[in-house]
């Protein structure tokens, strides 16, 4: 299903000059992918620290920009410059789903947002990223199906982020969109089992 996931190499190719230069900086990988966890961390305690705020809201879309940044360098440097290593992968994969708890978490705070719902948000968010995991322990590659990715997901908040804090009155829109993501993250699990196991099946129908 479409995804923003799908635009990553055109992402990739404007970043590819910092890339260069933080390699030749003696940037890591690593270091990157620590920094957007710390960057997440940050951006979600601006929200806790002061739930009735607009401003942390308004700087929200910035965080998940820079984030969604740093991802991409992290790996790029890795594939790109001989850095790929398996505490590399580890901190990958579980910086995604830590910046994603410690980013989206302080959400539930908000005035008028059902919290169970933000709670709920992050859990699935989490499985659908584990599934994609998993899929590499029965013998596919890492799955990235939408239609809501780590891409989707933070432009989706982003966007409802950005529409609150320039004065858009809270409603219960803004939980039922929580409610869409929800099914769409659903969604999202059942596209990356499914992918899992097809490209197990035509490898085993290949050999």
């Amino acid at each position: 299903m479409p995804s923003i996931y799908d635009l990553k190499p055109r992402f990739q190719a404007l970043l590819r000059p910092i890339v260069n230069a933080l390699a030749r900086a003696g940037v890591t990988a690593n270091q990157v992918t620590i920094a957007a966890v710390i960057l997440s961390f940050i951006g979600g305690a601006l929200i806790a620290w002061q739930p009735d705020a607009t401003w942390p809201l308004l700087a929200l879309p910035l965080v998940l920009f820079l984030r969604m940044g740093l991802n991409a360098i992290d790996g790029m440097l890795a594939r790109e410059h001989a850095q790929q290593s398996k505490l590399g992968a580890i901190l990958n994969e579980l910086g995604d789903v830590v910046a994603d708890a410690a980013l989206y978490l302080p959400l539930a705070l908000l005035p008028r947002i059902c919290a169970s719902l933000i709670v709920l948000l992050v859990l699935l968010a989490t499985i659908s990223e584990m599934m994609g995991v998993v899929a590499v322990q029965i013998g596919a590659t890492r799955q990235y199906q939408g239609p809501m990715g780590k891409s989707d997901r933070a432009f989706w908040l982003g966007a409802v982020a950005l529409a609150l804090g320039i004065g858009m009155p809270f409603g219960g829109w803004v939980n039922w969109l929580f409610v869409v993501m929800l099914l769409l993250l659903v969604m999202t699990i059942f596209n990356r089992a499914r992918g899992a196991l097809k490209e197990t099946a035509k490898a085993l129908h290949a050999d």
